[in-house]
């Protein structure tokens, strides 16, 4: 009963999101579904619909694509046609998708309350401190703009353009969970190290799986002098992992697995690599949220799986798999993602009516002084497999 309870709670609350005009607030789900469609039908091939996997189900069943940052991101060049490119997701999503598009695209976000708090967590100015005080410490270099030094910045694609633009212009990439190992062996065969962010968690997991034991990497907490690290830490290290975290992912805990265990044996646990490193040490396995797609879609008939992410995407995935299989998520009470949630369908109504009306609400526009080195980093990414 959780999805049902928390969109009353939505309706009910929808006016502290993003303002909307009057008329677009308590509208039926059939006047909200009908409208949405004739809007959608209407723009034809001007619109392109982009929905992450953590969004709400009355929202991405009206998705042209749906997938994880990297599928999505992968997307965008094959519309050059599409006038308008509307993301349901968050932020730093929309402005990746900005930077990817063609220049007569315009990139929308229904409701620019839909942030992350993972991405909040690393600020331009502690990154641009975090290299210089690396650079005191000897092991970063300010011309790496021209060839990468022996640290290369790889930033999550849970992060500000801003950060992009960074990793971008000092011979760095931007990786997301399903490419993440891939882009460590990339970086590894450019420089001694790696300087990994926002999320600690994604880095260390990744890292741990390919080989890298866990006294080679260390934790720079951007509110500390030199990041409260020595520098012979730093220099023993292999991968350097910036202090941050996912909200969602952390709420997932060994208590919880073991708790699963108890109650349905021969269940099998798979988490997604946000989830701090002893959860994927004892789950049975880990992946993006594409490969738990794929796993558990893929898996035997009759199999149970306990699932380490995001709730819409697991109930999503339970009622697909069902009734050959059984899927349920670890975390008894949902694990939800509420600012992906923010996106209501009442906001994507209102972008797509604007649209009919010649008006742009929430367009997402990166500075021409970041899209250059963001656009490198991101097709660095792209180009690893």
């Amino acid at each position: 009963m959780l999805l049902p309870v928390l969109t009353a709670y939505e309706k009910e609350h929808l006016s502290e999101r993003q303002p909307l005009p009057e008329r677009y607030l308590g509208l039926s789900d059939e006047e909200l579904d009908f409208r949405i469609a004739a809007a959608r039908d209407a723009l034809g091939r001007r619109l392109v619909i982009l929905g992450h996997h953590y969004q709400r189900d009355e929202v991405i069943k009206f998705a042209d694509y749906t997938g994880d940052s990297y599928k999505l991101a992968q997307q965008v060049a094959k519309h050059p046609d599409a006038d308008f490119i509307v993301f349901c997701g968050v932020h730093f999503m929309a402005e990746s998708a900005d930077v990817l598009s063609a220049p007569h695209q315009q990139v929308i976000l229904p409701d620019l309350a839909a942030g992350c708090s993972m991405a909040d967590m690393a600020e331009p100015e502690q990154l641009e401190m975090c290299w210089s005080e690396l650079e005191q410490m000897g092991f970063a270099s300010s011309s790496a703009r021209l060839e990468p030094s022996g640290l290369v910045p790889v930033t999550y694609i849970n992060s500000a353009a801003s950060i992009k633009a960074f990793c971008g212009e000092r011979g760095g990439v931007v990786c997301t969970s399903s490419n993440a190992a891939a882009t460590l062996k990339w970086a590894w065969q450019r420089g001694e190290r790696i300087l990994f962010l926002p999320d600690q968690h994604l880095g260390r997991n990744t890292a741990y799986k390919l080989g890298v034991p866990l006294d080679q990497m260390v934790v720079w907490d951007p509110n500390e002098i030199w990041g409260g690290l020595e520098p012979d830490a730093v220099k023993r290290a292999r991968i350097i992992l910036w202090k941050g975290h996912c909200s969602v992912h952390t709420r997932f805990t060994v208590r919880q697995i073991e708790n699963i265990r108890r109650q349905h044996p021969g269940v099998r646990v798979i988490v997604h690599p946000e989830v701090p490193w002893d959860v994927v040490q004892a789950a049975d396995d880990s992946g993006s949220t594409e490969y738990i797609i794929k796993q558990v879609t893929g898996s035997n008939p009759g199999s149970t799986w306990a699932i380490g992410t995001e709730i819409h995407l697991v109930n999503r995935l339970a009622r697909q798999v069902a009734p050959e299989r059984t899927a349920f998520s670890l975390d008894q009470f949902g694990c939800l993602c509420s600012t992906m949630f923010r996106v209501s369908p009442n906001h994507l109504l209102w972008s797509l009516e604007g649209l009919l009306d010649g008006e742009v609400h929430n367009r997402i526009v990166v500075p021409d002084d970041r899209k250059h080195w963001t656009k490198v980093a991101l097709d660095r990414m792209l180009s690893i497999s």
